[in-house]
């Protein structure tokens, strides 16, 4: 646990709850406030219509419903401002549940779960407890998709680059990543995802909408309306009547396009608050002056000349369109708002100009909200954890592996044992050893963080340096009654997969743990031998873990290019002991005769 951030979480929280409590004071006051204004307004009135002074009534009227829609305001401010606070509590609780252990809030990428990957499956990198679990800190769809694929195919160098000096300047301001989140804690409870629903709908032909006759009618009718009321003070009934017809009129002239309306309308949905949501998202992106080329050079920077509107005022004014036009939903609202402002028309065309200005724009941008998601989820890694650190990515089509102080990133740092490893002199390590000494452990720590190092994120080790490789296991292969696959048909296809792509692929790094599970001990050591052959003669590169100590002997036929490697035990006191140290050569000691002596049997008699 990492006990500076742990105390700034603390910190954090205190603060946000003790603010809380202070908006559910003031919150409670003005409901009273308005209850007292209720009823000694009431009593107020009373008295001033039995003065029977009309101008004392309306203005004492006024007064009172002007002071009772400020409280009412006041108050609804100060809720949006409570539900906020309460987003920031939710950030900063999770992130010390996490430091704790617990589970995170955030989605475990259990959707992206494919045993047919490459590597997936076999190296946790998706579902409970998994990598990504661990490291996800996007609540938006597109973002949990955007971190799963960077998680799922290696990036180019540049890409590595860009990415890891874009969460170097995230995670020098933890506060920011926080309120970043916090402002995004609605998108968690929502299942749709809001590009696709905004993009279909900001792409939909709505060009057939009235004409350019009825865009000037609806902008001068609230004018002519007025006049005639004004002019019906002066000269009475004419003018009144005039009125009354314009009402009229305007009312049943939105019934006959309240079809085209409702169409308009549903293609959005009620997405009006949550793009009002939006809005406070980039607000506090672009707020923040960036230097990393992936977070200034988007649409997120653009807004910022004099006289231009940034995105986040764009996004916000169409959330507000949309919720204007949902008053059409309030029939007494609607007749009032129609009959005078002819308020759906309005609506209508402001939100089809808002379309012609920046339909075209929209989808890149919530691409780059998705990156900066994925961007932040990085970059929490090292705030929540600095024993973490940046890999260097080598521009080479040469496999480079040189490891120091490795660990697993799912293992507790108190109880995970680092190792170093370095392919240099050979392209392929065979790796024997006992039951439960940490073969497996280490393929699968090696190749977890290989993943995390070549989609631009943090490692769990003090030093890591690697080319651009593309990664497959043979790990965990399971059978298949839906696809009526025995294990060894597994392993098989699974194996015949490894050996096209290192034949194909160049590039490639193998992990193999424990090949032909499923056979018996003979086939299984000329299979596997076999196997290995085919590998070095298509000079593949990679890590086979094996309890068959009789394949070390290929080092003697393959020199320089296999090398042997080992996880053993001590035996002290008649007990074993583990140490999960990696150690060059074959293994010499084994332990399945103690284990197996441990429960009664003794294989030696």
């Amino acid at each position: 646990m990492n006990t500076p951030i742990v105390a700034f979480y603390q910190e954090k929280r205190q603060l946000t709850q003790d603010k809380i409590k202070r908006f559910n004071r003031i919150i409670n006051r003005l409901s009273f406030a308005r209850l007292a204004l209720i009823l000694g307004g009431g009593v107020v009135l009373f008295k001033v219509v039995q003065s029977e002074s009309v101008w004392l009534t309306l203005i004492s009227s006024f007064l009172i419903l002007i002071v009772f829609m400020w409280l009412v305001a006041k108050q609804s401010k100060l809720t949006k401002d409570k539900e906020e606070a309460e987003d920031d509590l939710t950030i900063v609780e999770n992130e010390l549940n996490c430091q704790a252990g617990t589970t995170s809030i955030y989605s475990d990428g259990a959707e992206f779960i494919n045993d047919k990957h490459g590597y997936t499956s076999d190296l946790d990198v998706f579902g409970i407890n998994s990598i990504y679990h661990r490291i996800n800190r996007a609540a938006t769809i597109d973002g949990r998709s955007m971190l799963a694929r960077w998680l799922s195919v290696a990036a180019t160098d540049k890409e590595i680059a860009d990415r890891q000096q874009a969460v170097k300047e995230l995670e020098e301001d933890p506060s920011w990543g926080l309120n970043f989140l916090a402002r995004l804690v609605f998108a968690l409870k929502e299942q749709s995802n809001f590009k696709d629903t905004l993009v279909s709908y900001l792409n939909k032909p709505y060009a057939d909408f009235g004409n350019s006759l009825l865009r000037f009618y609806t902008k001068v009718a609230p004018y002519i309306l007025s006049i005639n009321i004004a002019l019906s003070f002066f000269y009475g009934t004419p003018f009144s009547n005039i009125a009354l017809l314009l009402f009229i009129f305007n009312i049943l002239l939105t019934m006959a396009y309240a079809g085209k309306v409702s169409q308009i309308a549903a293609g959005i949905g009620r997405m009006g608050n949550l793009l009002e949501r939006f809005g406070k998202v980039y607000e506090s992106v672009e707020r923040r002056g960036w230097q990393a080329d992936l977070l200034k050079d988007g649409l997120l920077s653009k807004g910022q000349k004099e006289g231009e509107k940034t995105i986040s005022q764009s996004i916000r004014e169409l959330g507000s369109l949309i919720n204007k036009l949902d008053y059409r939903l309030n029939i007494l609202v609607a007749t009032f708002l129609n009959g005078i402002f002819l308020w759906d028309f309005r609506q209508v065309f402001a939100i089809l100009d808002w379309r012609k200005t920046h339909h075209y724009e929209m989808a890149k941008l919530f691409d780059e909200l998705a990156c900066l998601e994925a961007l932040v989820s990085f970059a929490f890694i090292r705030i929540n954890d600095p024993s973490w650190n940046y890999p260097r990515i080598i521009p080479t089509d040469a496999h480079i592996l040189q490891a120091e102080g490795l660990r697993h990133p799912l293992i507790p740092t108190v109880s995970s044992v680092p190792n170093d490893y370095s392919l240099d002199g050979h392209r392929l390590a065979l790796i024997t050893g006992s039951n439960m000494a940490g073969k497996s452990t280490f393929l699968r720590t090696v190749g977890a963080n290989m993943v995390l190092a070549l989609s631009g994120a943090p490692v769990c080790a003090l030093h890591l340096e690697l080319s651009v490789m593309h990664i497959i296991t043979y790990m965990r292969i399971r059978d298949s009654l839906n696809e009526s696959t025995s294990t060894f048909k597994a392993e098989l296809d699974r194996l015949d997969m490894i050996l096209k792509v290192v034949n194909t692929q160049k590039n490639t790094f193998f992990l193999v743990d424990e090949m032909l599970r499923g056979t018996n001990s003979v086939d299984k050591y000329l299979g596997s031998k076999a196997v290995i052959e085919k590998l070095i003669k298509d000079r593949g590169v990679g890590m086979v873990a094996t309890h068959d100590l009789q394949l070390a002997k290929l080092e003697d036929t393959n020199p320089g290019y296999l090398k042997n490697y080992h996880f053993d035990i001590q035996v002290i006191e008649g007990e074993m002991v583990f140490d999960y140290k990696l150690k060059e050569g074959a293994c010499k000691i084994f332990n399945a005769s103690m284990l197996l002596k441990k429960i009664g049997i003794d294989i030696s008699l």
